[in-house]
């Protein structure tokens, strides 16, 4: 059988990881092709990170690059559908909710190619975020669609998509945070910082929703000032956010003496950083997912989450984007008010097994 894995985001590597991994393993019963939309293409965003998830060269590199989402979406399915043409794959393994997960998936579909979607059934019920449609859309035309959590199992068969298609098996990304855990400890990060393991709060920001309004983004901003004064704060700061500080004239939160800003990190010290956070400020999903799992208390500065596991049973908490409830929050975490969680069903890290699993059975 032959089986193209996708990737081309940031988000997407720690997903695929594992599977390449397991696949690997039946060498008479699979052979598996990793193809590279080029989504996320330079060193920060994507080099470091197949070095350290121990991925191998790109079998297949489509070098799209970066643009709005209707050319990035439409280039990845001209490169994608050229490059299959004379060599098909019997199936297409596309993970998360990027442009280069629907896409891929809209070129197998068409070629009459089955296509199985790592991490389907995920909804934040918000159609102001390109995720969302690009997740309904890639589940509608899915022959597998494997699950995190069981609230996405109820999201697709509300949707009228067939139980047969459903198979719940947990979260690829935990697969990598335990295996890649060991190296993950050996990290200096924390004293290349300056910071004191249990001592600092980490934030990831880079969400439109957040960046691209004036008005929240410098209410957010003048949030950390207030923060940082309590506790350092380190931010590995997005391309996009950097980019929209800028833009906005906000260049003095740069000099903040607790806000310890610094170019996107690979995943063995960012990892590293979210492990031994006091507390982890995020717009991200797997942030949310990851924190839950060691522990962290996490704030999603967003309004809805399409992980809402993470909250019925993990650390994390909905806080939107007022600074008045995200001040209020962090202090009061910061003063011990820590809410419990437990790790989720089936994030045990032997999801890509079970994944594997069905491919053989099927």
């Amino acid at each position: 059988m032959k089986i193209d894995l996708i990737v081309g985001a940031r988000p997407n590597y720690m997903k695929a990881a594992p599977i390449y991994r397991e696949l690997l393993k039946y060498p008479t019963e699979f052979q598996c092709r990793l193809v590279h939309t080029g989504q996320h293409y330079d060193e920060k965003m994507s080099d470091i990170f197949f070095r350290e998830l121990e991925l191998p060269k790109p079998h297949i590199y489509l070098g799209v690059g970066s643009g709005r989402h209707g050319e990035q979406t439409g280039r990845i399915m001209i490169e994608y559908e050229k490059a299959i043409l004379d060599d098909q794959p019997d199936h297409v393994l596309v993970a998360g909710d990027v442009n280069s997960t629907v896409a891929c998936s809209l070129v197998a579909v068409k070629l009459h190619i089955k296509v199985g979607h790592i991490e389907g059934g995920l909804r934040s019920r918000d159609w102001n975020m390109p995720e969302e449609i690009n997740r309904i859309v890639t589940d509608n035309i899915s022959d597998y669609l494997f699950t995190s959590s069981r609230d996405a199992d109820e999201n697709l068969q509300a949707e009228g998509i067939a139980k047969a298609k459903i198979f719940f098996v947990g979260n690829t990304m935990i697969d990598s945070l335990y295996y890649y855990m060991p190296k993950v400890d050996q990290r200096r990060i924390h004293q290349e910082l300056g910071v004191i393991p249990g001592n600092y709060i980490l934030i990831t920001l880079h969400r439109p929703s957040n960046v691209d309004q004036d008005e929240i983004f410098k209410g957010l901003f003048s949030t950390l000032e207030t923060i940082q004064q309590r506790m350092p704060i380190v931010f590995p700061m997005h391309p996009r956010t950097l980019k929209m500080l800028q833009e906005f004239g906000m260049g003095r939160y740069l000099e903040l003496p607790n806000l310890k800003i610094t170019e996107p990190l690979g995943y063995h010290d960012f990892m590293k950083l979210q492990k031994d956070a006091r507390l982890v400020l995020t717009d991200s999903g797997g942030l949310q997912e990851e924190s839950t799992v060691l522990g962290v208390p996490c704030l999603t500065l967003r309004e809805n989450t399409e992980r809402p596991v993470t909250i019925w049973e993990g650390t994390n908490e909905l806080v939107g984007s007022d600074p008045e409830k995200i001040l209020a929050r962090t202090m009061a975490i910061l003063d011990g008010n820590v809410k419990k969680g437990k790790i989720p069903e089936y994030w045990d890290g032997h999801t890509a097994e079970r994944i594997v699993a069905v491919l053989r059975n099927n």
